[in-house]
């Protein structure tokens, strides 16, 4: 059921970060009187998929992040050309739909063929009726269906490319922006849940066991308050219980528990990690230290100063993956992180909501990098845009993206394959 549980809660996190982000872009979009075509969590085959408006909802396969898909980004729809013989039907004087295949099967509508359209300015039809030309206005909401699919046109004032530099580069900067309010939200979240310590811990509990790591050997349990290692009292000096185990890598030492009001003593030997250079015996503990419960002021702080270091460490990692002091074995992907996730949400509430808010923040300062595809790249090009007093040509800039697209593709490819090679290697 716990499995179950945190299999739950990993999907959720996602599912918010994802979705708040992808919420920003689109609600800017909307506020600017942008067309947004679909609003898709995930990558890939569509699992899930509803209409609502103009926008339609999509839940698809790879949920390795989303996409708003707004009118003028991609190329548009199937162009009609002069001499095409198309269906139309008309409402209210407006042409509401625009057929291109199986005319004959339409029902309630004039087929002719067309003189002219224009579907972006003029919104008018041209049609050949009965040998006359016949004028027909569009709805700038009208319909375009082919091979099954309906389309909404998109007249020029609803795409992206329409928009003011201000408008679009807010539309897009809004999705990183709500990650942000959203990490900050969840720090905040986090110090009302957890507390402000008022005095120094006076005692050690077992958070978490390592499953084949010698604590989980000798049968230490999650919540076992720690008394004495050797001998010697721990109280809440968490450090000193580390010093010694390092000291005592492959040797034999004796630890009294309290578990359930009663005493236990266990024989445990700490492995060497070779890395560390030290013992360990696979345990996260968990403190019991006074708290209270933090005014308004004191939680605005909290989640200020959280942001900050944050930031600052997510900083550090990037600088540390440029100057190669990562490997690649070292990167983490989908898999690596819902894992990690999984077994946060095994520590409760509070720390999922702390590395929820972390994740958040990551997504954020990551799409403001600017790496091709990514949303700081497409607001670099709106820069230059706005510098040069033109746009740069869409179709260099769309080939950028998607070169850029498909290298962090085939990295995240890579990462998952060695986060899959990990798991099943233990």
């Amino acid at each position: 059921m716990e499995m179950v549980q945190n299999i739950v809660l990993t999907v959720l996190v996602f599912f918010v970060i994802v979705s708040i982000h992808e919420w920003g872009h689109f609600y800017f979009a909307k506020r600017a009187g942008i067309l947004v075509r679909e609003f898709a969590i995930g990558f890939g085959p569509k699992l899930f998929s509803v209409k609502k408006g103009e926008t339609r909802y999509t839940l698809r396969l790879i949920p390795a992040g989303g996409f708003v898909r707004m009118a003028g980004e991609d190329p548009e729809i199937v162009e009609v050309q002069p001499g095409q013989t198309i269906a139309v039907r008309v409402h209210d004087d407006k042409v509401t739909r625009i057929y291109l295949d199986r005319l004959d099967e339409r029902s309630n509508v004039i087929r002719s063929e067309v003189e002219s359209i224009d579907l972006e300015h003029a919104l008018t039809v041209v049609l050949q009726v009965d040998g006359e030309p016949e004028r027909l206005s569009i709805h700038p909401q009208a319909l375009m269906v082919s091979k099954g699919r309906e389309t909404q046109i998109a007249p020029h004032n609803r795409q992206f490319g329409s928009k003011t530099v201000a408008q679009r580069a807010l539309a897009i900067f809004a999705g990183p922006l709500m990650n942000f309010v959203l990490a900050f939200v969840l720090f905040a979240v986090y110090i009302q849940l957890t507390g402000i310590a008022t005095g120094n811990p006076d005692k050690v509990f077992i958070g978490e066991i390592l499953e084949g790591r010698p604590a989980a050997q000798a049968n230490l349990q999650v919540g076992d308050e720690i008394k004495t290692i050797n001998g010697v009292q721990i109280g809440g000096d968490y450090e000193k219980m580390i010093a010694m185990i390092g000291e005592s890598a492959d040797k034999e030492m004796t630890w009294t528990v309290l578990r359930d009001g009663k005493t236990v003593e266990l024989t445990i030997t700490p492995a060497l990690d070779p890395e560390a250079k030290a013992g360990k015996v696979g345990i996260s503990p968990k403190f019991d230290v006074p708290t209270r419960t933090p005014g308004v002021g004191e939680t605005i702080t909290y989640a200020a100063k959280a942001m900050k270091n944050m930031t600052v460490l997510i900083f550090d990692s990037f600088k540390m993956l440029i100057t190669g002091q990562f490997k690649l074995d070292d990167l983490g992907g989908p898999v690596r992180t819902a894992e990690i996730t999984s077994q946060i949400a095994s520590r409760g509430i509070e720390q999922l909501t702390s590395w929820t808010a972390l994740l958040s923040l990551y997504l954020g300062i990551f799409n403001l990098l600017p790496i091709p595809a990514l949303d700081g790249s497409r607001l670099i090009f709106l820069g230059l845009e706005a510098v040069r007093g033109r746009p740069i040509d869409p179709n260099r800039e769309s080939m950028v993206h998607f070169i850029g697209f498909a290298m962090l593709m085939l990295l995240m490819l890579a990462v998952t394959y060695n986060d899959v090679m990990r798991l099943v290697k233990g």
